[in-house]
């Protein structure tokens, strides 16, 4: 009788857990969709996608800028601002790594610097800029409520031909030798 008993609970519970797995692989394919989807507006800049994927009051962590992008404007500017400073951008997504709230891309960013990049870069270089980073993001619902990028920035300026002074004075110099 016990075993009866102990049968008929593991059957009565076999539906919910393979209800639960196939929510967490429906919620982690609708994760990678999501970042997939976040990757692409970066490439393509394209304005409704970028808004379409964020809450209106999501925020947007820039660290290797140290700047925080807060409400769906403040973010669009942000990831649109790549475009106007480079030409044929392409984001090659590698590994995508789903998370309990959301996922995390690795990725490798190039770009070529057709324009000054304001006030930081005043010249543009013609040179393609190739790095590597990671973005992270939050979701609430089917949307992302918080995302953050990481990078080194410094591989990147040198490719442009800027220069770094380090402490002691000594400096890095960028691809064209400055």
């Amino acid at each position: 009788m016990r075993i009866a008993k102990i049968l008929l609970v593991s059957m009565l519970l076999a539906p919910a857990s393979c209800v639960t797995d196939s929510r967490s692989e429906d919620a982690a394919r609708a994760a990678e969709v999501t970042m997939r989807s976040l990757m692409a507006a970066w490439e393509s800049g394209d304005r409704a996608l970028i808004e379409d994927l964020f809450w209106p009051e999501a925020t947007y962590d820039d660290f290797p800028n140290q700047h925080t992008y807060q409400g769906t404007a403040e973010i669009v500017g942000y990831m649109l601002a790549v475009h106007d400073w480079a030409d044929d951008v392409y984001w090659n997504v590698g590994q995508i790594h789903i998370t309990d709230a959301g996922a995390v891309a690795e990725w490798v960013f190039s770009g070529i610097q057709s324009r000054p990049i304001g006030n930081s870069v005043p010249v543009a270089s013609g040179a393609e800029v190739l790095t590597n980073g990671v973005t992270i993001i939050q979701l609430e619902g089917d949307r992302i409520i918080r995302a953050a990028d990481y990078m080194d920035t410094a591989p990147m300026m040198l490719q442009m031909g800027g220069r770094i002074e380090m402490p002691g004075g000594s400096t890095i110099a960028g691809s064209d030798g400055r």
